[in-house]
């Protein structure tokens, strides 16, 4: 299907299908962006598509190389360029200290979390090096957890610090190609992956406590924010959190 964007800014959003990655997508759409949708399922792919115009549904596992790179031929095939890439695909993997987990689910949260941003990064450099004019913008989703642990999170926690990595990396690399990229790093949006935590979370000292959230709304806001500047302003990293969750004096 051939989506005709026009004038309008065009958008990769990966982990598209539910949570963060449909309000961010689904914000972008009625800001007036075309977005590509990435994310492993069509059918909640389509649910946040929702049948609206400029939205481009392709059903990608971003752990994957051979469907990142036919994702993105996909999008400059359909718009010509690509504006904005919103790495959203994240797991929390396995619940577990460094010695309780097992090496299969450390593999498989990095392919995901590190190797999927690295991946989708990557073919959107290339597009944005190529395209005139050249230059765009990248903003990757961290976690509060890119800045201190929760208990039993060695391998969510790792990879989270590694996209810091990256995304630093990106945006030093990024300077002479006009690509801009940044990290919003996020505590506690009210999505599927976070609905424990208003009945209980494990903390720092053993004991199981109940977390606030908030609405993941005001995430996608902020992101279109970051993505309406211009290339010649940057946000490196930015921390949104609901209000009393434990993070400055977590641990």
């Amino acid at each position: 299907m051939r989506v005709v964007s026009g004038d309008r800014r065009t958008a990769v959003v990966t982990g598209a299908g539910s949570g963060l990655g449909r309000a961010i997508a689904r914000a972008l759409v009625a800001d007036g962006w075309s977005v590509a949708l990435l994310g492993r399922t069509r059918q909640s792919l389509e649910e946040t598509a929702g049948g609206g115009d400029g939205v481009l549904v392709l059903p990608t596992d971003v752990a994957d190389e051979e469907q990142v790179d036919a994702a993105f031929d996909a999008l400059r095939e359909t718009w010509g360029r690509l504006d904005l890439l919103v790495n959203n695909a994240g797991t929390f993997g396995p619940a577990g200290e460094v010695d309780e987990v097992a090496v299969a689910d450390w593999r498989a949260t990095v392919e995901v979390n590190v190797t999927g941003v690295f991946l989708c990064a990557r073919a959107a450099v290339r597009l944005m090096k190529a395209q005139d004019p050249p230059g765009g913008r990248i903003v990757n989703n961290g976690s509060i957890s890119a800045h201190v642990p929760r208990p039993g999170s060695v391998a969510y926690t790792a990879t989270k610090h590694a996209v810091a990595g990256l995304t630093k990396a990106i945006a030093l690399d990024g300077r002479a190609h006009r690509i801009v990229c940044g990290q919003i790093d996020i505590g506690n949006a009210a999505t599927e992956m976070t609905a424990g935590m208003e009945h209980g979370a494990r903390q720092a000292d053993g004991s199981v406590r109940p977390e606030p959230t908030f609405d993941p709304a005001h995430v996608a806001d902020a992101v279109v924010q970051m993505a309406r500047l211009p290339l010649e302003v940057s946000v490196p990293f930015t921390t949104m959190l609901a209000t009393g969750m434990p993070y400055l004096g977590r641990g």
